[in-house]
């Protein structure tokens, strides 16, 4: 036995209105449409629903009985209804994207507390890995988009990707405030060729220093290789080497060591946005998507200056 769904609900007004006219008229039907669609009801539950009358109809027990489960199709569709529009109102919701450590610990958060001041019912839901783990999370749907970065002599480029590119971040020297070039606005890579360096083990950090060393014609010296950018702060600080970090990778500057500036030659890497190609955005992700922008678009107006672009995008009273 199949019912036609409209019809259950047809008949929930017409039990509500006490009569096919009123029913009709709530619905702005004709009461003959009205009629013919409970007769075609009928026959699909293969008894009368209604007690026809002079004075008005009456419900049979079939009709109670499909009455009872009309109103609460009609009750989850309301919820339905409701649910939907509160998601496309960004009024509730749950959103998950992807990051990488470094911009973690300085973009992101600038973004995330833009966007939860503007959408305070969506839940971010957020999952920290490399490029490739990142990719994976895109392209089984795991998250619905997320923060890359590439080099310009490594592109990412991934056919199953839209990407976005939203701010250059650029290579930085690292030096303890003792070093001869601490208090310098900016040097070169030539400069450097007598020093001891650090080096994040098996990062691509590491290929940047080989590169620039090379394009400037020595091959770096290395007297320690650091697992993360607090370890590389901590032997500069002591004068065990000096070390290479991308921008965003040193909000939490320790104050024994300083940064110098590479100039405009200085590799960079391009802070991307990614999502699945051909894949329609949900609200929140596309509310998100602005935000990322705007803050890098601030960012970038910011010259780069993350300290300044926190200030811009700090909670206004």
């Amino acid at each position: 036995m199949t019912f036609d769904v409209r019809r259950m609900l047809l008949l929930a007004q017409v039990a509500r209105q006490g009569s096919i006219t009123g029913a009709a008229a709530a619905l702005n039907y004709t009461p003959s449409a009205v009629s013919q669609q409970i007769s075609r009801l009928e026959a699909e539950a293969g008894q009368p629903l209604l007690d026809r009358r002079a004075r008005g109809i009456t419900l049979t027990d079939a009709g109670r009985a499909v009455l009872v489960h009309a109103e609460r199709i009609d009750r989850e569709l309301r919820a339905a209804r409701t649910e939907l529009d509160d998601l496309a109102g960004l009024r509730e919701g749950t959103l998950r994207i992807g990051t990488f450590p470094t911009v973690a610990a300085s973009f992101l958060p600038l973004v995330v507390r833009e966007f939860r001041a503007r959408h305070p019912g969506v839940e971010l839901i957020v999952r920290s890995s490399r490029n490739a783990g990142l990719v994976e999370l895109l392209d089984s749907h795991e998250v619905e988009l997320s923060l890359l970065w590439d080099y310009e002599w490594r592109r990412l480029a991934d056919p199953g990707l839209d990407i976005t590119y939203l701010l250059d971040d650029p290579t930085t020297l690292i030096v303890s405030t003792a070093h001869r070039l601490a208090g310098r606005k900016s040097t070169t890579f030539a400069e450097l060729a007598g020093e001891q360096w650090i080096v994040r083990d098996d990062h691509p950090v590491a290929e940047v220093l080989t590169r620039s060393c090379h394009a400037a014609g020595f091959e770096p010296s290395i007297a320690y290789r650091a697992h993360d950018y607090q370890e590389a702060q901590a032997m500069a600080a002591v004068g065990i080497g000096i070390a290479l970090a991308p921008r965003l990778a040193l909000t939490g500057l320790r104050d024994d060591v300083t940064t110098v500036a590479l100039g405009p030659s200085a590799p960079a890497r391009r802070i991307l946005l990614a999502t699945v190609q051909h894949h329609r955005p949900t609200p929140a992700a596309a509310a998100l998507r602005a935000v990322f922008l705007a803050t890098a678009a601030n960012l970038r107006d910011a010259g780069g200056n993350l300290d300044h672009a926190v200030r811009r995008a700090a909670p206004r009273p």
